[in-house]
């Protein structure tokens, strides 16, 4: 794994939510409180990254799948690209409850998007204008839900969430059926929940494509396929006013961590010597 600290500071990773909204199962991971603000210490997401992404890589080594699931507006454009190039599954809209407790269901649902995106379907025989158009309306519908698991052929080996506050029902669904979950979580979440927590602002674009994206590196490496670099760039992937970043709670950068992000690291250094 290359990533560095330089690389989860520089995307804001350490930044969490304000102390009145933390989750007290985060103590752990939590380096000091800093204007009302919980900075989370990027040593532990380090640490933690590296023991996901060696899980994962565990995983698809064996030719197990991988479900990336993601609904948030700044997190669904990233995480299909991100699962688009390691060739896994992803949900990137609405979670439908029961996508993995009640799979049959779903694979009946998938099995009509099917029949109704084949042009010699016999459901368009003898139909009028206005029942074709409801059934067009219908298959748009169905393909935007699982336009991402179409081709899962059963259920996932192990799942990785980004938020797992918005992705609560995929977490707890996974847990039901024993499907290991590997996550970004922020302070306001409890990563006890979580088989592979990985500390960091969930809400930033940019700590968000790094993280995913490192994910989908290791997966493309255990599976010996080159990892497709470029595509989707930060700005298209979400509009800027949708970037619902951490930092919005907290006014500007450079009162917590200095514009060049030096007294963080000074920071972690010190509170190491004094373990």
């Amino acid at each position: 794994m290359d990533l560095t600290f330089d690389d989860l500071l520089s995307t804001g990773a350490h930044f969490g939510h304000l102390t009145r909204k933390w989750d007290p199962n985060f103590q752990q991971y939590i380096l000091m409180v800093k204007n009302g603000i919980h900075i989370i210490n990027l040593e532990e997401t380090l640490k933690e990254l590296r023991k996901a992404v060696e899980f994962i890589q565990s995983v698809t080594s064996e030719g197990g799948d991988i479900l990336f699931v993601g609904t948030k507006k700044n997190a669904k454009n990233i995480v299909q690209e991100e699962a688009d190039k390691c060739s896994m599954y992803y949900v990137v809209e609405r979670w439908l409850g029961g996508t993995l407790t009640n799979y049959s269901t779903i694979r009946k649902s998938i099995k009509r998007l099917m029949l109704l995106e084949k042009e010699s379907s016999p459901l368009y025989d003898n139909a009028t204008k206005k029942e074709i158009l409801s059934l067009e309306r219908e298959m748009i519908r169905l393909h935007d839900l699982h336009r991402g698991i179409k081709d899962m052929k059963g259920l996932p080996d192990a799942i990785f969430v980004v938020d797992t506050n918005q992705e609560s029902i995929a977490v707890d669904e996974a847990k039901l059926l024993n499907i290991p979950v590997a996550a970004i979580v922020d302070t306001n979440s409890n990563p006890n929940l979580i088989d592979y927590p990985i500390p960091a602002n969930d809400d930033s674009i940019r700590a968000g494509k790094l993280i995913v994206s490192e994910i989908s590196k290791a997966i493309c490496e255990s599976k010996s396929i080159a990892y497709p670099e470029g595509k989707v760039s930060l700005e298209e992937a979400v509009p800027e006013e949708e970037d619902l970043s951490n930092e919005t709670e907290m006014g500007d950068e450079s009162e917590i961590a200095g514009s060049d992000g030096k007294q963080i690291e000074e920071l972690v250094v010190d509170s190491s010597k004094e373990d």
